[in-house]
């Protein structure tokens, strides 16, 4: 049966700029089901981040509607003041960023505390033994007292997943995780998503531009001028491209 975690329902962004109005994304309608790899696959500025920053949160939606399932209640996302986004995201929605987003002057333990500390998820004792376990889950924990800038880019990306996993919330949406790196390094961080999927039953929304990933996901969509589109990416993009001629 169905379990729909997430639904978007119309959901528009446009940006005023100096030389007029920009649409990101048109009317979007889409529904991601409990313990789904999806994937959305696009082009630069096709409107995969903005996509993603609707669904998280980071930013208001012009129209539209996001809810998300969880607990038995039915949260409009978009409806929440701004602090009580932040407070719900840290609890529910763990982000991955292809920056990996750490912070310099902290251990790679550290980072990954830190998420836990500030919603006061964990006793400060547990909030360790729970890093160090998510650093065994992406197999860095002989580099837990490590600086970011001692470990390489990928093993930084794995750090980054289990800060997002910290307070072990069902939702993890990734932006890009595997653009800059290499192609071996990419595939552990498959690995590692396509364990948290299996194993933890836990929903992963990830966009990226590399069309060749599609195939790794449970379902993958494709996003083109904001408009959001079923079907072989490969496919999609190229009917787009015949339009245009």
């Amino acid at each position: 049966m169905p379990n729909p975690l997430i639904e978007l329902n119309n959901v528009s962004k446009t940006y005023s700029t100096a030389a007029g109005d920009f649409v990101a994304l048109k009317e979007v309608n889409l529904v991601v089901e409990t313990g789904e790899f999806l994937g959305i696959v696009g082009k630069s500025g096709a409107g995969k981040s903005t996509l993603l920053n609707m669904i998280n949160g980071v930013d208001q939606l012009t129209s539209g509607e996001v809810i998300v399932h969880s607990d038995g209640k039915s949260t409009s996302i978009h409806e929440m003041s701004e602090d009580a986004r932040a407070l719900w995201r840290g609890k529910k929605m763990g982000v991955v960023y292809q920056s990996f987003q750490l912070l310099p002057m902290l251990t790679l333990i550290e980072n990954i505390t830190l998420p836990m500390d500030l919603s006061d998820s964990y006793h400060p004792r547990r909030s360790k033994e729970r890093a160090m376990e998510l650093l065994q889950l992406v197999e860095l924990e002989e580099h837990a007292n490590k600086l970011p800038a001692f470990i390489s880019g990928g093993q930084q990306q794995r750090v980054a997943i289990a800060r997002a996993l910290a307070n072990d919330p069902p939702i993890l949406v990734a932006d890009e995780p595997t653009g800059s790196l290499d192609s071996i390094t990419a595939d552990h961080i498959f690995d590692v998503f396509e364990h948290l999927v299996g194993e933890q039953n836990k929903t992963i929304i990830m966009v990226t531009h590399d069309m060749g990933l599609a195939s790794r996901f449970t379902r993958s969509l494709t996003i083109t001028d904001g408009e959001l589109v079923a079907g072989e990416p490969e496919l999609q993009l190229d009917k787009t491209v015949r339009r245009r001629r």
